[in-house]
């Protein structure tokens, strides 16, 4: 099992950055593929990107290439995603997810671990 806890979520004007980071605790860190996932209010949880357990082959929604990279820091246990060029389209809560697996995975019905979330929130 790994417990896993959102943080770096918070209030920014349109055009700024945010840096997410999710720490993991419990297993093996490396034994997971890891991915980020995002709910508004009204909507259903939607992809936004993920990343394989060693840190290659990362994957993106496409509303969000160009703009957001998912990185890994496995020494710390922790999974980050960088955000750019924020649009008040992507207010959510964002969530770390992660899944004992070799693949990178991008349907949020194959994660197996959840962190509680943290709110991402774009004023124009």
């Amino acid at each position: 099992q790994v417990r896993l806890e959102e943080s770096g979520g918070g209030l920014v004007q349109a055009g700024g950055s945010l840096r997410l980071a999710c720490a993991a605790a419990g297993q093996t860190f490396t034994r997971y593929a890891m991915g980020w996932f995002r709910q508004a209010p009204g909507k259903e949880r939607e992809f936004v990107a993920a990343i394989s357990r060693i840190g290659t082959s990362p994957l993106y929604a496409d509303s969000v290439k160009g703009r957001f990279t998912i990185s890994r820091d496995n020494a710390k246990n922790t999974l980050y995603l960088q955000m750019n060029s924020l649009k008040p389209e992507v207010t959510a809560e964002y969530y770390c997810s992660a899944a004992p697996s070799s693949l990178v995975l991008t349907e949020a019905r194959l994660y197996d671990y959840w962190g509680p979330g943290t709110q991402v929130t774009v004023s124009s």
